[in-house]
């Protein structure tokens, strides 16, 4: 039997990440921050001067990826480390300027890119659809 990629939910849901990601490029490339670095700007807009190890936990990434993500908003201007006061290994990561007045427009640039990729759903369809994913998401926490 042959595999078929339309009825695979893990390939759909890779194909459905690329998608939001280029929804969310579009438009977050004019406002001066990147689709991954938006996960790091919302925790830093709830909650600002985090350490990387407190951002690792809340985000679920490879320490790497974080570190590579961190170096780039910090080049772009986007957030500044600084030593932590009590523990000489750590950095607080803290918005600028710049990262904070981010806020508004990518927050809007976020929802403009759902509600291209739910063009055509009815509210209770995008609804319901975001409520499958939150349980979906749910259940690969569990593996």
């Amino acid at each position: 039997m042959a595999f078929d990629r339309s009825h695979s939910a893990t390939y759909l849901a890779n194909q459905l990440a690329k998608g939001f990601a280029r929804s969310l490029q579009k438009r977050s490339t004019a406002l001066g921050f990147s689709p991954g670095q938006f996960p790091v700007l919302l925790e830093l807009w709830h909650e600002d001067e985090l350490t990387q190890k407190q951002l690792l936990d809340r985000l679920e990434v490879e320490q790497a990826t974080l570190a590579n993500t961190l170096a780039r908003m910090e080049r772009d201007g986007l957030i500044q480390r600084n030593p932590h006061p009590n523990d000489r290994r750590a950095q607080i990561i803290r918005l600028t300027q710049l990262g904070r007045d981010l806020e508004t427009q990518a927050v809007e640039a976020a929802a403009d890119a759902d509600a291209a990729l739910f063009s055509g759903f009815k509210r209770f369809e995008r609804e319901l659809m975001i409520e499958y994913m939150r349980m979906i998401v749910e259940n690969a926490r569990k593996l």
